[in-house]
């Protein structure tokens, strides 16, 4: 039977919707396909081996007790695993007295793959990928180049231009340029969106309407990234398209919908639907529908997205079609947009998994 990695946790203001998704991933897999291995990052960055019960992880108590082992990857590529520490207690968490640690044992923990569930920095952004990729270990859903690539938001906008996708149009400036970066978002016009160019889940974003409102947008966007993007606001509203690749065939869930009372799509919203509500199927014609497929795929292509990803778009009322962003590892709690999508095109979410497992 395969050994798969699930890898949760992390450096990142997503944490608490890492340890989510995560669970219901384990709790939804077919025991009978795979292993799973649990994997957890702290929030301060340390990697343990978790050998508890599930139900502790979204109650973020997963690290405490005596079922965690800190462990590291393994980088001679022909063991493609982890090691892990079974000895003493002081690698684990709180630092002893280095002259006094003895028995430390280190154990060798083969994986066939590793399925990072990972949300923001320092997991979706191609990190991790990119470790993994370096000792060997195969990653299901996007490598290291296509995960860093969609976290810097103009990148992939320039990208999806170059395949003839539309989109909004935008600046970009450091800190250090913000006179003339503000100068230059002003010619955009009223509303826009200030967001910092690398971050997850709408972090940061704020939508201006009046140029009083502008420095402070901007002040904001720089406390999560040193680089800030400007965009235009797109008329309309936004739809998703979840994919997932199978031997290379891409297959789609149903296009979803945000219909939103107020504001814009934030943290808040994404989680809670406070003020929103999400549609699935999108309340479009069938065509549309299509439209947006099929634009979602030719994102995917361009970007080099494997695995599986959910494209994000905007659709104007002239039925127009713009690019917004790629989540390359969305949330897969059972009230996430991605296996929604999936279950109303009648993938389950344990068929989604074994799918994505295979």
């Amino acid at each position: 039977m395969k050994k798969i990695a699930v890898i949760f946790g992390g450096c990142s203001s997503e944490y608490a919707v890492s340890l989510q998704s995560a669970y219901a991933v384990l709790k939804n897999r077919n025991g009978t396909h795979w292993e799973a291995v649990m994997v957890g990052i702290s929030r301060e960055g340390r990697w343990y081996l978790y050998e508890g019960v599930p139900e502790r992880i979204p109650e973020d108590t997963w690290e405490a007790g005596d079922k965690c082992y800190p462990l590291t990857l393994c980088l001679d590529r022909d063991r493609h695993g982890f090691l892990v520490c079974r000895g003493t207690d002081g690698w684990r968490r709180k630092k002893t007295d280095p002259e006094k640690e003895t028995g430390v044992s280190l154990e060798l923990l083969p994986v066939d793959a590793a399925l990072p569930i990972l949300h923001g920095r320092n997991g979706e952004d191609g990190t991790v990928q990119g470790a993994l990729e370096l000792a060997g270990i195969p990653v299901i859903g996007c490598k290291t180049l296509a995960s860093a690539l969609c976290m810097d938001k103009e990148l992939a906008h320039r990208v999806a231009a170059s395949a003839g996708v539309r989109v909004p149009s935008s600046v970009v400036f450091s800190k250090e340029e913000r006179t003339a970066g503000m100068a230059r978002a002003r010619e955009l016009g009223y509303p826009l969106f200030i967001k910092p160019l690398r971050a997850g889940s709408s972090f940061g974003i704020t939508k201006v309407m009046e140029p009083s409102a502008l420095e402070a947008a901007v002040q904001r966007a720089l406390e999560y990234d040193d680089l800030v993007t400007a965009e235009e606001m797109i008329p309309g509203f936004e739809v998703g398209c979840a994919i997932l690749e199978e031997k290379g065939k891409l297959v789609t869930g149903e296009v979803d919908e945000i219909e939103l009372s107020e504001g814009f799509f934030d943290y808040e919203e994404k989680y809670h639907l406070k003020t929103s509500r999400i549609h699935v199927p999108a309340r479009v014609d069938k065509e549309t529908a299509g439209r947006i497929k099929r634009t979602a795929k030719a994102i995917y292509r361009a970007l080099g997205l494997s695995g599986f990803a959910r494209v994000d778009l905007f659709l104007t009322p002239q039925g127009q079609i713009y690019f917004n962003e790629v989540n390359t590892i969305p949330g897969f709690t059972e009230h996430s947009r991605f296996p929604g999508m999936m279950r109303a095109a009648g993938i389950g979410f344990s068929e989604m998994i074994d799918r994505l497992t295979v």
